[in-house]
């Protein structure tokens, strides 16, 4: 049996890359390449296929994978909002612990634009790559938002007056520091998650329950 147990793992390039291919090491499989080939998607003899984070839940949920990581920013922005919106359906097993980022709210330093606006004309704008992360945060908070989603650099959207307001990851806040930008408030920590295909989970129970056991002993985090 291979050091995944023959599972299919999705890896998410990027700034989980590093960490996921240090437990995937640990586990035992040969990840020189993986390491050294950023080119190539399909690794087959490790079992492993790697794409952009927000790509993995796609395709652990379409089977292409039996599990993969990806952030839990990605998790919640692409959970269903209200019931009988169509979110991912994967089983988040594990809170992996790496690539710690916190979700904020963050306007201009001094006094409030986000919270002027508020009272002056009972809305705010806010700019973001995350719209349902945003836009649940405000509801569940009583404010009233115009989201506005951005694929580019959301700092920049505030300075321009486009915005009063973002909502996006930071992990040490020196680029909204460097952009006049300060944090009022954080939404949520976000950290690297072990998802699953349901019917992989329940049909390669033995395996994935055996995996799952090795890298809790790889990591401090625990169960999510």
């Amino acid at each position: 049996m291979s050091p995944t147990n023959g599972l299919v793992i999705a890896v998410p390039r990027g700034a989980l890359f590093e960490g996921t291919v240090d437990l995937l090491t640990g586990l035992g499989l040969d990840t020189d390449e993986l390491r050294s080939n950023d080119r190539k998607l399909l690794f087959e003899d490790i079992g492993v296929i790697t794409m952009r984070p927000s790509d993995v839940p796609i395709y652990v949920e379409a089977g292409a994978a039996d599990l993969g990581i990806t952030g839990k920013d990605v998790l919640l922005e692409q959970a269903a909002q209200r019931p009988g919106e169509g979110g991912r359906e994967v089983y988040e097993l594990l809170d992996l612990g790496f690539g710690r980022c916190t979700m904020v709210l963050a306007s201009k330093a001094g006094p409030d634009p986000a919270l002027e606006a508020l009272r002056r004309l009972g809305v705010m704008r806010v700019a973001t790559k995350y719209p349902r992360i945003a836009a649940r945060h405000l509801e569940e908070t009583g404010r009233q938002a115009e989201i506005v989603e951005v694929k580019g650099s959301v700092e920049l959207a505030p300075l321009t007056g486009v915005v009063e307001a973002i909502v996006d990851l930071t992990a040490t806040g020196t680029t909204l520091r460097e952009n006049n930008l300060v944090v009022r408030e954080e939404i949520v920590a976000c950290t690297a998650r072990l998802i699953a295909n349901p019917v992989a989970h329940k049909l390669k129970a033995a395996p994935i329950d055996d995996l799952l056991e090795r890298l809790r002993g790889l990591t401090p985090a625990g169960a999510a």
